[in-house]
């Protein structure tokens, strides 16, 4: 059974008379633990009409190159091949999304959709809305607790959230089981691109060709449960130790596929519950609650990307410090090809470049910088978002834009006063010494980099 509350309709249309159900999916890349899935074969179930699942892939989505587009089509691999298992036909189009589920739909009883909380996302499920001849359903699958059921406004931090995403999260903590297809539609007679040669795909796609994908990541759910099970099996019992040390490898890795919806976050936080594992709880914090903390302020706030999204104490000390004469002042060439002073945030922006994936941990430090080397923070807020979601696997996702703010006052509180920083919390050096082994995380990306010297070279 499915939340009711995970379901609400986007326009006033009715269910019509037509020859198929589509469920479009974008923000949900996958088959397993998939309410808007289960939910649409439900619905084509009942009204005996065989489900279409469409793809719309747009070369416009915002600040994303080869390296985002090539781990997304990985991804969708995996799923044409589980949908094909269970006799439903993905449709894989070259168009902007809104566009591409109104033409496709246009003999269909009923469009189901899963959610996005950018602020693309929902226009394209607003526009598609308007234009549908039928009803469209979205049911909300990338969160626990759905946004608008945990709170009905943007929350002030954690400890506010907290309370009201505890008060019903076991409500909806339990494994969603899959529906029998009655009715396949493996013969319908749709026009779709080859998932199976990404290279071509690229080559039809009009987008950013000068950040390459990446050798740690490779797209899909499958990848994602092997991470999963690593995780599981070898790191979590020494997560809270570990978790923010970058010299040691006890992350889960989930980010990058949570941020494409390739494994669901339910099949997650029910996989570490069954572990009972002392640092469970820690890693759940920051799955729940923090990672839907960051859904909350993209769904609530609508300058999410932009300066004006900080706090006004924020905002007014950084204002107020913004012509402090700083020590080092970087354009963002300098840093974005990490050649600053700094040979620790050198060592974070090369991880970053290379992998895909910086540590948590160091890009705290990282934005924090930034924000230091930069003339004013306004444009400091705009090279750490830049350099983040051209780089990060898990750029352009409300966690990437939450973990940015984060570094210039967001859910945080005022501190003692500085230069430059004002109230903002600051970081330097010496609190990463007694933190980790600095020497060894500058040695450990040193090597990396000596690994891949052409994807190095083609970033420089």
């Amino acid at each position: 059974m499915i939340n009711k509350e995970r379901i609400k309709p986007l326009n006033r249309k009715s269910v019509k008379e037509g020859k198929w159900v589509v469920y479009w999916m974008q923000a949900s890349q996958r088959v397993e633990c998939n309410h808007a899935l289960e939910y649409a074969v439900e619905k084509a179930n009942e009204l005996k009409k065989p489900l279409v699942v469409f793809f719309g892939i747009t070369s416009r989505f915002p600040e994303a190159g080869e390296r985002h587009y090539y781990f997304m089509l990985e991804g969708l691999q995996d799923v044409e091949i589980s949908l094909n298992k269970r006799g439903i036909r993905m449709v894989l189009v070259p168009v902007s999304p809104e566009k591409g589920v109104v033409k496709l739909s246009q003999d269909a009883c009923l469009v189901v959709v899963d959610a996005g909380y950018l602020k693309i996302q929902k226009k394209w499920r607003t526009e598609a809305a308007k234009r549908l001849d039928c009803l469209l359903l979205q049911v909300e699958t990338d969160v626990l607790v759905p946004v608008e059921e945990a709170s009905v406004k943007e929350e002030y931090s954690a400890a506010t959230l907290r309370p009201k995403i505890h008060t019903k999260l076991y409500q909806y903590l339990f494994p969603l089981k899959k529906k029998p297809v009655h009715f396949p539609s493996l013969h319908l007679p749709f026009d779709s691109l080859d998932i199976s040669d990404i290279s071509k795909i690229l080559h039809l796609l009009k987008i950013d060709r000068g950040v390459p994908k990446v050798e740690s990541f490779h797209g899909g759910a499958s990848h994602a449960l092997k991470h999963l099970d690593n995780f599981l099996k070898i790191k979590l019992g020494h997560y809270d130790k570990f978790r923010n040390d970058p010299t040691q490898d006890y992350l889960s890795l989930m980010s990058p596929y949570l941020r494409f919806g390739q494994i669901s976050p339910l099949d997650i936080a029910l996989s570490v519950m069954k572990t009972d594992k002392p640092d469970s709880q820690v890693y759940l914090e920051e799955l729940i609650v923090r990672r839907e903390l960051a859904m909350n302020f993209t769904y609530y706030n609508p300058v999410y990307e932009s300066f004006q999204c900080l706090p006004e104490w924020a905002q007014k000390t950084l204002r107020e410090h913004g012509r402090d004469k700083r020590q080092y002042v970087y354009s963002l060439e300098t840093m974005e090809q990490g050649k600053t002073h700094d040979p620790i945030w050198n060592a974070a922006q090369e991880e970053m470049m290379i992998t895909g994936k910086m540590h948590g941990y160091m890009r705290m430090y990282w934005g924090k910088k930034i924000l230091e080397w930069s003339e004013e923070p306004e444009q400091a807020f705009a090279i750490a978002l830049y350099l983040n979601n051209k780089y990060e696997l898990d750029g352009s996702d409300p966690n990437g834009y939450t973990g940015v703010a984060w570094c210039f006052g967001k859910y945080d509180r005022p501190w003692f006063e500085r230069p430059i920083f004002g109230k903002v919390r600051y970081m330097n050096a010496n609190g990463l010494k007694r933190k980790f082994n600095v020497p060894a995380y500058i040695e450990k990306i040193k090597k990396l980099k000596s690994t891949n010297p052409e994807t190095f070279m083609i970033l420089s």
